[in-house]
């Protein structure tokens, strides 16, 4: 289970995604979002899916890495679609005990369901398609105007950079502490929930103690290197935008018209 948390991987690659500007791909994200919490109807859903689609046959993320970010959030999806399809008020299809499943409920359980899906497997190409440092880039390009707050922009950026890059390090650690645990004969899979929250205590300390010493290790890495924040800091890739760069965001504005217009007419 832990090996199908994609969250935070890079997959590198030479398609028209990855090449396409960090703060585009973030602005485009932030469309997408709108445009699927917009949609209302089959049609409108039917034509972010075809979005979705497209965007992943355009970055080359293949089917299989999609569905394992899934996975982890399985029990979440199903949680979410039973108490729409169950406290739903409308049209009464069947009653089970005291719970009546209405015409609604199903109609708004498969759109709930599919909305977190789609907005999860969206989100995903983001960072599947842009490194760590080109998204900690962006966001702090896009936050600069933020600075004359006397927001720390910079500082927000890394952290965030740094939490996404530590991710993947993170579950690795924890399979290796686990697969220890097991070779000694602790068991994570059998008995009720609390026996398990219990088998899992001996992962947690362990775990933390190797978080702390990361982190204490890479603070000492950054003083090392005269590390100060961003002031009179420069980058080695400046972000520009491009021809396709402007194409794209005109194309995520094109569909979140188009899906605002389809739920005008209740579609």
């Amino acid at each position: 289970m832990l090996k199908d948390i994609t969250l935070g991987q890079y997959f590198p690659g030479d398609t028209v995604a990855h090449r396409l500007d960090p703060r585009t791909k973030i602005l485009l994200v932030v469309l997408y979002i709108a445009a699927l919490f917009s949609a209302a109807n089959y049609v409108s859903y039917g034509l972010m899916l075809c979005v979705l689609v497209t965007c992943a046959r355009v970055s080359k993320v293949t089917f299989r890495n999609m569905v394992k970010g899934l996975k982890p959030l399985v029990f979440v999806i199903v949680l979410t679609a039973i108490l729409n399809m169950f406290y739903t008020a409308g049209t009464p299809i069947v009653t089970i005990w005291k719970l009546t499943i209405t015409r609604e409920g199903l109609k708004n359980a498969v759109f709930m369901a599919l909305r977190i899906m789609m907005l999860i497997t969206g989100t995903f190409l983001l960072t599947y398609t842009t490194s760590p440092i080109m998204l900690t880039d962006g966001f702090e390009s896009l936050l600069n105007p933020l600075k004359k707050l006397k927001l720390p922009i910079h500082e927000l950026a890394m952290m965030m950079s740094i939490a996404l890059r530590f991710i993947p390090t993170l579950i690795e650690e924890t399979d290796k502490i686990m697969s220890a645990q097991r070779a000694r004969g602790a068991d994570f899979d059998t008995g009720n929930i609390v026996r398990r929250a219990k088998a899992m205590l001996p992962i947690l300390v362990p775990l933390f103690v190797s978080a702390f010493r990361r982190a204490d290790e890479l603070a000492t890495a950054m003083e090392s290197r005269c590390y100060h924040g961003g002031e009179g800091r420069t980058r080695l890739r400046q972000l520009k935008f491009a021809a396709r760069d402007y194409i794209a965001l005109g194309l995520g504005v094109l569909v979140v018209a188009a899906v605002v217009t389809l739920k005008h007419f209740g579609l």
